[in-house]
């Protein structure tokens, strides 16, 4: 479902969806320490808010094993907190956040060991998109929804599928795919999906001035960015994932029929059940049965 002018409240009025990355084997190799980068975040929603009093975002917790909703700015209008010094917005956020993590590490204690050490981020770019359209069929009115992914862990390659449906389905609704990744290496995930739906993909340098980063890309509105001269990605990786070991690849096999991608040729695409080579098989018989009877 495609957001059309006739739904919008005005130009710049935003919905900000942002999924936050709390993956704790990311955080405790990263030069960035996480409290530190939780203070950039919430600076960043405050000035958000600050721009527009209708602007409204929403904050989805990525982990190791699950998301969840931690923060929805309709959620604690006009409330203050009692010492004055940090809204209770804020306190419930960080609250929330602290509870999701606990639970997200009970659920990883049940995991394999020997499992990739990356966020869900398939899972948490789903809720994002459903919100969306939850907001735009709730009501006549609603403001310009951008996706913004607070990104450090390393990419999943078993969720391929999942995050490029999630890619796809963000175009179709023309809703952009903000990336700010604080890893060590780029990601070809973030970079496909803002590519892909029309967003910006920005690696900061200088993880000290995260808060300017954001402030200066990604609290623009999607009108006055027609009028922005915003950073450009170098490149973009466009390498997949196979479907068989999970791994990102160079070159591959590509089934004709579902277009599962597989590292090595298999004689049987073990997404859809097709039988790759029987065409040929079938047409190599039928001339050597010729041929068998020619020389008879």
């Amino acid at each position: 479902m495609a957001s059309n002018p006739s739904k919008l409240y005005s130009d710049d009025v935003s919905l900000v969806m942002v999924l936050l990355d709390t993956n704790p084997f990311f955080w405790s190799t990263s030069s960035l320490p996480f409290s530190q980068f939780i203070s950039h975040a919430l600076a960043f929603f405050n000035s958000i808010l600050l721009l527009n009093q209708l602007n409204h975002v929403v904050v989805i917790a990525t982990g190791y094993n699950s998301c969840d909703y931690v923060y929805d700015s309709s959620w604690a209008d006009n409330q203050s907190s009692d010492d004055g010094r940090m809204p209770a917005l804020y306190s419930n956020l960080l609250q929330k956040l602290e509870e999701f993590m606990i639970k997200d590490e009970k659920l990883g204690k049940e995991e394999s060991p020997g499992k990739i050490a990356s966020s869900l981020l398939s899972g948490s770019l789903s809720m994002a998109l459903c919100y969306i359209q939850r907001v735009f069929r709730s009501g006549v009115l609603n403001p310009q929804p951008r996706i913004l992914c607070l990104q450090g862990s390393p990419d999943g390659p078993e969720q391929y599928v999942a995050v490029m449906n999630s890619i796809f389905s963000a175009q179709r609704s023309m809703v952009p795919i903000d990336s700010c990744y604080v890893g060590s290496h780029n990601s070809a995930f973030l970079q496909q999906a803002s590519y892909i739906s029309g967003g910006v993909y920005v690696k900061p340098q200088h993880l000290d001035g995260l808060f300017q980063y954001l402030v200066t890309v990604f609290a623009t509105d999607l009108h006055s960015r027609r009028f922005l001269q915003l950073p450009r990605p170098a490149g973009v990786d466009f390498r997949a994932s196979c479907f068989c070991h999970k791994t990102t690849i160079d070159t591959g096999y590509i089934c004709s029929v579902c277009l599962s991608i597989f590292c090595k040729h298999h004689k049987k695409c073990s997404t859809c059940g097709s039988v790759f080579g029987q065409a040929q098989s079938e047409s190599s018989l039928e001339s050597n049965d010729k041929r068998k009877a020619t020389e008879t």
